[in-house]
């Protein structure tokens, strides 16, 4: 059974086709469908549908391009713990749709702990950290205390999920 790895997601079935299908997309998403099909050892059109039903699910959910981000020039980036004043709905609500307005916002985690969220963001120098701080994350109402920890190097960073065959 350890070979054949069945998921199940919404009730339809994951199979190792699928997972193979999954990890190469994640590698290179620009493959073909005509090269994706042949490593897979199936036909395009099978291939295809497969796509199509792992999109429809929600489990592939888009397409992009991984960038790095010291080349682009976003050379600084932070792990910011921030705690909320109070767990509110509103309070929450307000500091979500805050967060997802931001772009220099990577990622932000509810999370257990001392830190209510974790925040990931880049900008281009520590001045422009400063002026995210003091101009936005600051005067978010309902932040009661933010913490950040400057990331010196990245030492992984991946986005792929751990198929297994």
């Amino acid at each position: 059974m350890d070979n054949l790895l069945i998921l199940m997601y919404f009730g339809e079935m994951i199979d190792e086709i699928d997972q193979n299908l999954l990890n190469t997309l994640q590698d290179d998403c620009r493959i073909t469908n005509a090269q994706l099909a042949t490593k897979l050892g199936i036909s395009p059109s099978s291939c295809w549908r497969r796509i199509k039903s792992l999109e429809d699910i929600g489990i592939i959910t888009g397409y992009g391009a991984v960038i790095d981000r010291n080349v682009a020039g976003f050379e600084f980036s932070a792990i910011i713990h921030v705690s909320l004043s109070r767990q509110e709905e509103d309070t929450v609500h307000e500091f979500v749709n805050a967060v997802n307005l931001r772009p220099e916002i990577l990622d932000c985690y509810a999370t257990t702990g001392e830190a209510d969220y974790h925040l990931r963001v880049a900008v281009k120098d520590i001045k422009q950290f400063n002026q995210f701080l003091d101009d936005f994350l600051f005067r978010v109402p309902g932040v009661a205390h933010v913490r950040s920890n400057i990331i010196l190097k990245d030492v992984k960073s991946s986005m792929k999920l751990p198929f297994k065959p």
